[in-house]
């Protein structure tokens, strides 16, 4: 296994360090390492499509029946709501936010 010498951390630093370590139940070697492994996780893994397309390919067979569709250009406008839930509407498609 490699070994790795990290210097002038600050103290502040060092002592979040072994704050987390000991809420996790690890020494401060094996939270840097965790934190190490977290950090390149994924790494050389780039998805060779779009960002919107790898959320389709997520809920692809859920059981939509239509494609939804884009809302870009259409503007929005209030609907009227009896709830406390902001609600608002396009020629296209309606839908509510939750904040």
């Amino acid at each position: 296994m490699a070994q790795l010498v990290v210097r002038n951390i600050e103290d502040e630093v060092k002592k979040r360090l072994q704050h987390r370590a000991s809420r996790n139940g690890r020494s401060m070697e094996e939270e840097v390492r965790e934190i190490f492994r977290d950090a390149v996780k994924g790494e050389g893994h780039r998805p060779s499509t779009g960002l919107g397309t790898e959320i389709a390919a997520l809920f692809r067979g859920i059981g939509l029946k239509a494609d939804i569709p884009e809302l870009r250009g259409h503007p929005l406008k209030p609907h009227s709501s009896t709830d406390d839930h902001p609600r608002y509407e396009c020629d296209v498609i309606s839908y509510e936010r939750h904040s």
